[in-house]
């Protein structure tokens, strides 16, 4: 089965009229998207609500949509979805507030942002807070879906993996593999999915160079058509977190033009 795929445009986003545009590109169905897999659409725009349902819908997923966030927060709680996609400009509690709330009850639902703020700082405060992926609008549905499925696909093979430990160690730092835990000097350290899916990556390439496209195929699941910021922002998050000194990292390195290597 083939879905049509639309271009979702923002620039009348809180506009009454409909925000996409048909394109004659196709795609076909996945297996992924086959297992009726449920998300959660957090939109307070009606239009944009609707398109992007009927695209998923058509897709092969289960939808729920919320209008503001406190009913996201309501539904996500009701319905346990598999994943949401989750605006940020809400009425009465912002997308930023939806993502604190629930990853504060230890909800580890993957979520990806949707918005037309697509400031780096803005960016950086969605990862922080833990979320999973970032699209800006204007977006292609044919994106949009590919970034659900690869986050669908790492979240559904993480918890198919055995509960054997497995631990890496560098510097004051432990990896719980299969528990997904990170500890620095005996301390709990918080990533988000995202952050230790990369870490992990990077921890198994330990000592050779990885190209940004090849850590985005790797933990995103996609390569990027024009040069992301996505790969260096979280490279900054776990530097952050991870690294004495951030600013001079000892362990997750920078290959000037290249990408990045680990080393113990």
């Amino acid at each position: 089965m083939s879905i049509l795929v639309r271009r979702f445009d923002a620039r009348r986003d809180r506009g009454g009229s409909r925000e996409y545009l048909d394109s004659p590109l196709m795609a076909e169905r996945t297996p992924t998207q086959q297992q009726k897999a449920s998300v959660l659409v957090v939109e307070d725009n009606p239009d944009l609500a609707y398109g992007l349902r009927n695209s998923l819908e058509i897709a092969g997923y289960a939808v729920e949509v919320a209008e503001d966030g406190v009913a996201g927060v309501e539904q996500a709680r009701a319905v346990d979805p598999d994943l949401i996609v989750l605006d940020l400009m809400l009425p009465g509690m912002d997308g930023y507030r939806v993502l604190r709330t629930l990853r504060d009850e230890g909800r580890g639902v993957p979520v990806l942002i949707l918005t037309a703020r697509g400031e780096e700082a803005d960016k950086v405060l969605g990862f922080r807070l833990g979320a999973d992926d970032y699209v800006t609008k204007p977006f292609g549905v044919l994106e949009l879906l590919a970034r659900i499925e690869a986050l669908l696909r790492r979240t559904r093979n993480w918890r198919g993996t055995e509960t054997a430990s497995v631990v890496e160690r560098f510097g004051d730092v432990e990896v719980d593999v299969n528990a997904r835990t990170v500890r620095r000097n005996g301390e709990r350290v918080e990533l988000t999915p995202k952050e230790f899916d990369l870490l992990i990556a990077l921890l198994r390439r330990q000592g050779r160079v990885t190209s940004r496209n090849e850590l985005l195929r790797a933990v995103w699941g996609y390569s990027a058509s024009v040069v992301s910021r996505t790969v260096d922002t979280h490279v900054a998050e776990l530097r952050r977190k991870l690294e004495v000194d951030a600013a001079e990292p000892r362990h997750i390195l920078t290959v000037w033009k290249v990408g990045y290597k680990f080393q113990v």
